[in-house]
């Protein structure tokens, strides 16, 4: 799958969307990011850009494919090495809005899609808000959509 997935505590957010649209810029922000209060540990990076998606036990999980681990593209310098973990559970799919979408508020109820037949909270960013790394990061610790 085109996607970027970073992770806090082996659960894992697949940033979804075009090329170009900030799923890196996004995933670089929120790897920069200590821990703090509503955010339990610092996240993770699991892969960019692709993702391989499997079905163990009814939890979709998520790894790097072998010629991207622990890479990282960061716009303008290059692809840099990144420390990275092999597999979390895909817990929460983040799709960006493009610059004109408007997001809601307050999604309720909060939209799902499902993912080789495991169904996953949809969270809506415009990824390049200064709060959008702190709003995943929260919406991936607090189980958001659950």
């Amino acid at each position: 799958m085109h996607a970027t997935a970073i992770a806090i505590a082996g659960r894992a957010a697949l940033i979804r969307g075009p090329s170009g649209s900030g799923k890196s810029d996004l995933a670089l922000r929120c790897l920069a990011l200590p821990g703090t209060d509503p955010v339990p540990g610092p996240a993770s990076l699991v892969s960019d850009d692709y993702v391989e998606l499997t079905v163990a036990g009814g939890r979709l999980m998520v790894r790097a494919p072998q010629a991207i681990r622990g890479r990282l593209e960061v716009r303008g310098i290059g692809i840099v090495p990144v420390a990275a973990i092999e597999v979390a559970e895909a817990v929460l799919a983040v799709d960006l809005a493009g610059p004109l979408e408007e997001v809601t508020r307050l999604p309720d109820p909060v939209p799902c899609v499902a993912i080789l037949g495991v169904s996953l909270p949809v969270l809506k960013l415009a990824p390049f808000e200064a709060s959008s790394p702190l709003k995943l990061l929260i919406a991936l610790a607090s189980g958001f959509g659950r």
